[in-house]
């Protein structure tokens, strides 16, 4: 299916040859999971100020640009049949962002290769739109300095910039302004996926609608729990796990109630700590080592609380090429 425009005006084209880059780029970019969303009140704009601290994590998705005529966008793997194909895309949006910045078409055909749970709260989106970005300016041979890369991130999404850099870091303002955090050690995670998504958007209108039928005073702007960075700069597993929060969990649990029980089981079976991921429904689990961290998969499958379980690690890299080889379902142009 072809992309439908974007409504955006793309300059006219610049010649491209040998130096537009090789005939195909593939690049990876990971999962998050949030070891802290602290969500401050409602801004005038409809966003929220954060203190967002990401962590990168195992499941990725990986992005395959290839010469077209044309933009086009496809799709393979878990939950390709919910992932539009048209302009709403970010590997669309990214394509024409970073041809509109260097003067060309955004003629590229762009194949997604999912791995992260669509919808699932792990960014997944955000990842694909990252890595899109990176593989069109390595096969154009456009050398967009990093600095102008997040700042395409940022317009693209308050998630992308953490799908570029990966690791650990604080995210400020929307979560877009990022500063890198230092991690000593693995940290060992099981991720619990759901049927079904949960819109972001509709997560964060009903933590708004929860804290104001509480009467709840929330700051403008959040800060991040210093236990938390402390933990991940010492890699203590179970101080980490004493600090883990996300203040939309609660509206995840009110507009999916059966998130409780799968939190439920994954705490009976041994975890450090339970704690929906971003705006869910995935659940996320720390472990205290990777033997834990099989026994409490193998628990949450058990219990029919979940879909499926995957055991996984961070801290991850942020958006890296891979020979295309490596990814499986790449179709031709």
């Amino acid at each position: 299916m072809t992309p439908e425009p974007t409504g955006r005006t793309v300059p006219p084209p610049v010649p491209t040859g040998p130096a537009a880059g090789p005939g195909a780029v593939t690049v990876r970019a990971h999962a998050k999971v949030n070891a802290q969303l602290a969500v401050g009140a409602p801004r005038a704009d409809g966003y929220h100020d954060l203190a967002n601290v990401f962590l990168a994590v195992g499941p990725h998705d990986a992005v395959t640009a290839r010469p077209a005529d044309r933009l086009r966008v496809t799709c393979s793997g878990p939950g390709s049949e919910q992932v539009p194909l048209d302009g709403t895309n970010l590997v669309a949006r990214a394509a024409v962002l970073l041809a509109e910045r260097h003067g060309r078409e955004p003629a590229v055909h762009l194949h997604i290769d999912k791995d992260i749970p669509v919808a699932g709260g792990m960014a997944g989106g955000s990842a694909d739109g990252a890595a899109a970005l990176l593989a069109c300016d390595l096969l154009w041979g456009t050398a967009t300095p990093r600095a102008e890369l997040l700042e395409l991130c940022a317009e693209l999404g308050s998630d992308v910039p953490f799908s570029l850099v990966g690791g650990a870091a604080l995210g400020r303002g929307r979560g877009e302004r990022l500063t890198g955090l230092p991690v000593t050690g693995t940290f060992h995670w099981v991720f619990a996926l759901a049927d079904g998504g949960l819109s972001t958007p509709v997560v964060y209108r009903e933590c708004d609608r929860l804290r104001e039928a509480a009467g709840e005073t929330v700051p403008e702007v959040p800060e991040p729990d210093p236990a938390i960075l402390v933990a991940l700069a010492t890699g203590d597993a179970k101080a980490l796990a004493a600090a883990l929060a996300n203040d939309l969990q609660p509206a995840a649990l009110a507009l999916r109630p059966a998130l409780a029980d799968t939190l439920a089981a994954g705490t009976r079976a041994g975890a450090l700590a339970a704690i929906v991921s971003g705006s869910g429904p995935t659940c996320a689990f720390l472990a205290e080592d990777a033997e834990a961290a099989g026994r409490v998969a193998a628990a949450l499958e058990a219990s029919g609380t979940c879909r499926a379980a995957r055991v996984t690690t961070a801290p991850a890299p942020g958006a890296h090429r891979v020979p295309p080889e490596s990814v499986a379902g790449v179709p031709d142009a």
